[in-house]
């Protein structure tokens, strides 16, 4: 049975995990003719995580890939939203938001300790 430290860690590798999808699928959404290269480039992820998240994506049903030619030598992908994808991707939207107040709150918190803690500390002097 896992203990609270194996839960927190395993709740935070999945959080990250679905921070990276949600990445992922927000430029996707945006740029789907990316190429991988350019896409890992953008999100500042290497090569080998971004093809991983793709996968998982595809393997989800959340990305489908479709081929389009720029040229008749030349074959290109393009990474699109299924509409399973984007009703995922709106859920993701929420959550990330959320998460992304608790963080801003917590860190307005601390600056607001580390404020009082110089003042008092001025003080003092």
């Amino acid at each position: 049975m896992p203990n609270l430290i194996q839960k927190v860690e395993q709740s935070v590798t999945v959080q990250r995990q679905e921070d990276a999808h949600y990445r992922v699928m927000q430029a996707l959404e945006r740029k789907p003719d990316l190429t991988q290269r350019e896409l890992s480039k953008e999100l500042g992820v290497s090569l080998g995580k971004l093809n991983y998240c793709l996968k998982a994506l595809i393997d989800k049903g959340w990305v489908k890939v479709g081929n389009f030619s720029h040229s008749k030598n030349k074959m290109n992908y393009a990474y699109l939203l299924t509409p399973k994808g984007i009703s995922e991707k709106a859920r993701m939207t929420q959550g990330f938001l959320y998460r992304k107040i608790e963080e801003y709150e917590a860190l307005r918190k601390e600056i607001d300790l580390l404020k009082n803690e110089i003042l008092h500390s001025e003080d003092s002097r």
